[in-house]
């Protein structure tokens, strides 16, 4: 399969899941998937995004040496929101290396605390600052600050995240 080519033909769930299959485990289709993720063509970097996101949920290992260069996209303007939606939610499930958590909760906040993002983008950021504030006192204050800043100007779905991760407990301290 010629998976630049694929993804042109059509963009939809199935040709979507027709790539992943396609790459399954291996490396090497994946680091093609990710040069053509990687190219700054927009539709190309678009519509490959999404079979990134289930290639790293099925294989998260595929997707630890791309995370720095996967970080930088989040600091793009140009970028299309559809990327950083992808990004951000396939944080959530993929263990963030320990070099790696600083630079991804700054970018959480940042996006949680733009109001012009799209509430997909801010809910995916807030659960994967949770996780990482989860054990760190001082920054679940501070994201909690920052939360309950939007909470009154939000949609209902960022309510109920925001409101389940203000929620959450350390041992017998509430976090």
């Amino acid at each position: 399969m010629d998976i630049g080519q694929a993804l042109m033909i059509e963009h939809s769930k199935r040709q979507t899941m027709a790539i992943v299959e396609y790459i399954g485990d291996d490396a090497q289709r994946f680091a093609e998937l990710m040069r053509l993720f990687f190219a700054r063509e927009y539709r190309l970097t678009q519509r490959a995004a999404w079979p990134m996101n289930f290639c790293a949920e099925r294989h998260p290992k595929l997707i630890q040496p791309y995370l720095p260069k996967l970080l930088d996209c989040l600091e793009r303007d140009d970028m299309h929101t559809a990327v950083k939606r992808n990004v951000v939610r396939l944080l959530q499930y993929i263990e963030i290396p320990k070099r790696l958590t600083g630079r991804v909760y700054s970018h959480c906040v940042d996006l949680i605390d733009d109001a012009y993002q799209p509430v997909a983008v801010r809910a995916f950021a807030l659960t994967v600052a949770a996780r990482i504030a989860k054990s760190e006192p001082d920054l679940m204050n501070e994201l909690r600050l920052i939360v309950s800043k939007h909470l009154p100007h939000t949609t209902a779905a960022f309510q109920v995240r925001a409101r389940k991760i203000l929620a959450q407990r350390k041992g017998n301290e509430h976090v």
